[in-house]
């Protein structure tokens, strides 16, 4: 019995298979870390092409589509008219005469004077019936599509005739002021999406001047 409790024949094999498994472990706890950190890495890329993308939108829907609309508000086809014209982009307007009432009204007249618009058009939600729907190309894999929709909408310190305030200086000079006109203030919602992943989105609250 003493023999047997003083042999030590196998230990070494013990020691190298739990040296083996705390390597082992180490080795998938790295490469654990390292799977993580490229798939951050590939979403932070991924989220920051999409916000990008809603900032291309914002430039378009604002100087661009809101600019060309507010000329022609009154037309009985300016939202036909305006398809043709961004047709390379795939703009798009709903074909419910109501919903484009309601987006004429959103560009003129404040949030308590729309009339024609519903609760799905005034929702934060910019998928939610949008104002405009249209596409920008990536550099990189499938394009993107932009919702746009305002939200609000408040007057300005002018109409859209170009006329400039005037008013006399605090000291009582005979100077002009002329007031940078701003007839419309917007909050606009937007997101941009991979029109093959609604995963990879980017998401905007716009307060726009015009």
């Amino acid at each position: 019995m003493k023999k047997l409790l003083s042999n030590n024949q196998g230990i070494a094999l013990v020691t190298s298979l739990m040296l083996t498994l705390i390597s082992l472990t180490i080795v998938m706890a790295v490469m654990y870390m390292i799977t993580l950190s490229t798939q951050q890495s590939g979403m932070a890329k991924r989220y920051k092409s999409a916000l990008e993308a809603s900032y291309g939108g914002t430039d378009i829907v604002m100087k661009e589509l809101v600019p060309e609309i507010l000329k022609n508000v009154g037309s009985a086809t300016l939202f036909d008219d305006l398809k043709t014209k961004y047709a390379l982009m795939n703009l798009d307007v709903s074909a419910d005469v109501t919903v484009q009432q309601c987006i004429q009204q959103k560009l003129n007249l404040q949030f308590s004077e729309w009339a024609a618009c519903t609760a799905l058009n005034t929702s934060i939600n910019p998928k939610e019936q949008p104002d405009l729907t249209f596409r920008l190309q990536a550099a990189n894999g499938a394009p993107y599509t932009v919702y746009a929709k305002i939200v609000d909408t408040l007057r300005g310190n002018t109409d859209m005739s170009g006329l400039q305030l005037e008013g006399a200086g605090v000291a009582e000079s005979l100077t002009v002021l002329n007031p940078k006109n701003i007839p419309y203030v917007y909050r606009m919602e937007i997101q941009a999406e991979r029109s093959t992943n609604a995963a990879e989105q980017g998401n905007m609250t716009v307060v726009y001047a015009y």
